[in-house]
């Protein structure tokens, strides 16, 4: 018996909601067991079998969080850099992706090899050479050290997402700037940026999320629990003697969030400058 077509497109359906939803569940449940676990106490995590839902609510973890200042300078070296390299980024990506995208000059083309190459290279291979180099310039174990480094990575990116971006403005608006005597940075501050508001809010977030997460580096360029950042300091917590799984879990919540919130609250533009970036760069 052969099925009809509205029996096939029902069953197309149902089995497209179906795979969405197994897939929704496979994705979130680490997070729910994060949060879940977030609440418990630390005995309690260690529990076999396991709780999904605790039966000892508790904000101890967060307390112990909230409560040590070692902790809490994670949280601020982590914003710190993530938002210095972020806003310097951005004025670098604009200014060089407005040059590549209004001017033609000498070395042009080298110069967009180089950062496509640059982008395309292994942050891990690296890691010896900037280790040696951040040592020599006396960065290592300091805020300076940490935001140069991560630049290297972020500026290539902005730099080729933001020149795909410009290349979609037309040309007309800066010509019409400057017929008025207004010189380059004002066309570009006053008439392309905002225009571009789209891009630049979704090469930012971007931006943001690779500082907050990195990790290698961060391990690599620092010393002192003082320069330490968010991801290391989880890590911390995992010691030989004792695991802090509760901590590790609130921590990890809370560093999560900001980027969480960056996503949620720029989702138009992120998704839609990513896009235009892409396909028309």
């Amino acid at each position: 018996m052969t099925m009809t077509r509205a029996t096939r497109l029902r069953v197309t359906r149902t089995g497209t909601i179906a795979a969405l939803l197994g897939a929704a569940v496979l994705a979130g449940f680490p997070i729910f067991w994060m949060v879940v676990s977030s609440f418990k106490t630390n005995s309690e995590v260690f529990e076999s079998p396991p709780t999904l839902i605790t039966e000892n609510f508790s904000l101890d973890a967060y307390t112990a969080v909230f409560t040590d200042p070692t902790k809490l300078r994670f949280f601020v070296n982590s914003y710190v850099v993530a938002i210095a390299v972020t806003l310097l980024t951005l004025l670098v990506a604009i200014l060089a992706a407005y040059a590549f995208s209004r001017y033609d000059f000498k070395m042009k083309g080298l110069l967009s090899i180089i950062i496509i190459g640059v982008q395309a290279v292994p942050p891990i291979t690296l890691l010896i050479p900037y280790f040696t180099l951040i040592v020599a310039l006396r960065l290592y174990d300091s805020y300076a050290g940490l935001i140069l480094t991560y630049m290297v990575f972020t500026v290539p990116y902005a730099v080729i997402m933001m020149t795909g971006y410009f290349n979609t403005i037309p040309r007309e608006l800066d010509e019409a700037v400057k017929v008025d005597g207004a010189g380059p940075l004002t066309a570009l501050f006053r008439v392309i940026v905002p225009v571009a508001m789209p891009g630049i809010v979704s090469v930012g977030v971007y931006t943001f999320m690779i500082a907050w997460n990195e990790y290698l580096f961060a391990l690599t360029l620092t010393r002192t629990e003082e320069m330490r950042t968010l991801p290391i300091g989880i890590q911390l917590l995992l010691g030989q003697a004792n695991q802090e799984w509760a901590q590790l879990m609130s921590m990890s919540l809370l560093g999560m969030l900001p980027v969480l919130i960056l996503f949620l609250f720029f989702q138009r533009h992120f998704i839609g400058g990513l896009t235009s970036g892409a396909v028309k760069s």
